[in-house]
């Protein structure tokens, strides 16, 4: 997600590095870990330039690690994002990016919905029976990079926002002007199995969905009406799922109206 952040930015992210805290190192475990973060960094085309591993058992209990990093990224003096050179819009085209699942955000909740449930983390998922439930709610987050800086590059594009903690709701407006606001229709967009899951199992009602997960889009691109076919085509081509998800709109407290969401997370039938 920290690579996700300074493609939003229009920077092109250099290195990464990790900081793996435990009580007492479990090789394994920390392999493991590496191993999904030189992915990451792979998929971004960051390198991995070194990090920091601890052990403190009188601070972490036995089986448990804390993790965290950063990102560093550069930019042209001038070429950042939003467009300088093309400002937002009313009447201006939202483009939604497929989000691969719960990216990051939201645990707090999903751990709840779990709790509440009494579900199985390592049970078949009650919406896929190819995935346990949570191998589903681990599903690695989805890192753009690529495709974003590949539509930087298109004088069409005006900006981007990152889909994270806040949701749909508290992202969105960081990307628009004041006195612009958003409207989504969530017909335009079908959301992966487990949203519409912890939707129906935890009783959550759609407001809350959107200010706490992604619910199907990890992020989203602004750009005029008339060449949002164009800049699909630009994510299409570099391997990500776009479509027309709303519209620029006018609005005093950049208020994002979010209609149908229910039929974006869909109906989910499962047995307990």
């Amino acid at each position: 997600m920290c690579v996700n952040d300074l493609v939003v930015q229009g920077a092109e992210p250099l290195f990464f590095l990790d900081y793996f805290a435990t009580a007492d190192l479990d090789q394994e475990v920390a392999a493991a870990v590496v191993k999904g973060i030189a992915e990451g960094c792979k998929q971004a085309g960051s390198a991995l330039i070194g990090g920091e591993t601890a052990e403190m058992p009188g601070l972490y209990a036995s089986g448990e690690f804390d993790l965290a990093g950063f990102s560093v990224g550069a930019i042209e003096r001038g070429k950042g994002l939003p467009n300088p050179d093309r400002q937002i819009a009313s009447g201006d085209t939202v483009i939604g990016l497929a989000s691969s699942g719960v990216h990051s955000n939201g645990y707090s909740l999903v751990r709840k919905i779990v709790e509440y449930t009494g579900s199985d983390l390592a049970a078949a998922a009650p919406f896929d029976a190819s995935l346990t439930l949570g191998a589903s709610l681990l599903t690695p987050t989805k890192i753009y990079v690529r495709a974003c800086l590949e539509a930087a590059k298109h004088p069409a594009l005006k900006g981007f926002a990152h889909i994270t903690g806040g949701g749909l709701l508290e992202n969105i407006p960081r990307v628009l002007p004041n006195g612009l606001g958003a409207s989504l229709d969530g017909t335009c967009w079908t959301a992966p199995p487990v949203f519409g899951w912890m939707r129906q199992a935890g009783g959550i009602d759609e407001p809350e969905m959107a200010r706490t997960f992604n619910c199907g889009i990890g992020m989203i691109a602004v750009t005029a009406a008339e060449d949002a076919e164009s800049l699909i085509g630009v994510f299409a081509r570099a391997g990500e799922n776009a479509r027309v998800i709303g519209t620029i709109t006018e609005s005093l407290d950049s208020e994002i109206e979010l209609a149908n969401l229910d039929t974006a997370l869909g109906e989910v039938s499962w047995t307990d």
